[in-house]
């Protein structure tokens, strides 16, 4: 696609925003959408750890109940 309609599909007001834009204020938008996806990435990451985090509670309590069972079997 060439450069010329490259921005056809765009809404008029999307259009009259980007090209009011100065280059300072370009590279602010560049530095907040690498910040947006930072912190998504970074939420992604709490949120795995503390599923991981709650897996292996309830895994310690499970062993637990097993090994308080087996050893139920072996007492008189």
């Amino acid at each position: 696609m060439n450069d010329a309609k490259r921005f056809d599909d765009l809404p008029e007001k999307t259009k009259e925003f980007l090209s009011g834009l100065r280059p300072d204020e370009v590279d602010t938008l560049n530095d907040g959408i690498r910040l947006v996806r930072s912190i998504a990435t970074v939420g992604n990451f709490i949120k795995w750890v503390i599923v991981g985090i709650l897996g292996i509670a309830v895994g310690i309590v499970m062993f637990g109940e097993s090994v308080a069972k087996i050893v139920a079997w072996f007492r008189p």
